[in-house]
């Protein structure tokens, strides 16, 4: 099994109606109880948007310091993600297919990296 991480940015969601919006959420929900019932569901969640506080650390000069804004200077930021752990590429995809369906944007699939054990080399 493997960790995919399946998400879009808020420019994706392009302008809709707040009924619109009220109308694809009980989708969205359905496709993560779906996901539930199948196992593959570890986290989903949206984010704030991006008017609220962002702050980036950087730890480069040695010193944690700890800036207001993103790091770099980006119109584009997250807006939503999903984590599902799944046998394989192809079945994170066809989650990040009924996602898509159901919010009615794109969403783009990622596997995560292997997270090193004690011991690795």
């Amino acid at each position: 099994m493997a960790e995919y991480l399946i998400y879009f940015n808020q420019q994706w969601v392009g302008d809709h109606t707040e009924e619109w919006f009220r109308s694809r959420g009980p989708l969205a929900m359905a496709v993560v109880e779906e996901m539930k019932a199948a196992g593959a569901y570890v986290f989903a969640g949206g984010l704030e948007g991006g008017d609220t506080p962002v702050f980036s650390a950087d730890a480069t000069s040695g010193t944690l310091v700890f800036t207001d804004g993103p790091y770099a200077e980006t119109k584009e930021w997250l807006g939503g993600l999903t984590v599902v752990d799944v046998a394989d590429v192809e079945t994170a995809r066809m989650w990040a297919g009924k996602l898509a369906e159901a919010c009615g944007w794109p969403q783009e699939v990622r596997r995560f990296g292997r997270v090193p054990q004690s011991g690795d080399e």
